[in-house]
């Protein structure tokens, strides 16, 4: 069966599990909106800020936990009026994309606010058999603060 996914707000993670995760140079590599050193003051802003989108919003990015501990952040922020998912885990956690993809997927499918999910992904990812089997398709390719996006479409029942 394996470990216990569980989401959590970001604001329950100690801050330097957060700092430890973001200042690896493995999770930069393709994140090309990336461009500043990670320190207690940047990971505080980060987190106020992602608790603003769950104020205005009522959804946000969530902390991911595996077996109680952090493995990473993600989930779905309002840009617009679509709903986009992002998955931002720690390197030795990697594998566990697709469970917690799924499980936030089935949380979508069942909020009347998503009527589909966007995704955006570096050009830097190639391999991108998960979003086929999510049943996602490409719908073009967009720019974001100077960067370039291909982006993906995934319709919630």
């Amino acid at each position: 069966m394996g470990s216990e996914i569980k989401f959590v707000r970001l604001s329950e993670i100690d801050p330097a599990e957060i700092l430890a995760h973001m200042s690896d140079p493995r999770v930069a590599e393709h994140m090309p909106l990336l461009k500043f050193t990670w320190n207690a003051e940047t990971v505080a802003r980060f987190v106020a800020k992602k608790e603003e989108c769950w104020h205005r919003d009522g959804l946000g990015h969530w902390a991911f936990l595996s077996d109680d501990r952090y493995v990473g952040w993600g989930g779905f922020q309002k840009e617009g009026v679509e709903w986009d998912f992002g998955l931002v885990l720690r390197p030795h956690t990697f594998g566990l994309g697709p469970r917690i993809s799924r499980k936030a997927i089935d949380f979508a499918n069942s909020d009347e606010r998503i009527p589909y999910v966007t995704f955006l992904l570096p050009p830097s990812r190639t391999h991108l058999r998960a979003l086929d089997r999510l049943g996602a398709w490409q719908i073009g390719k967009v720019d974001y603060d100077g960067a370039t996006f291909l982006k993906f479409q995934l319709a919630t029942e």
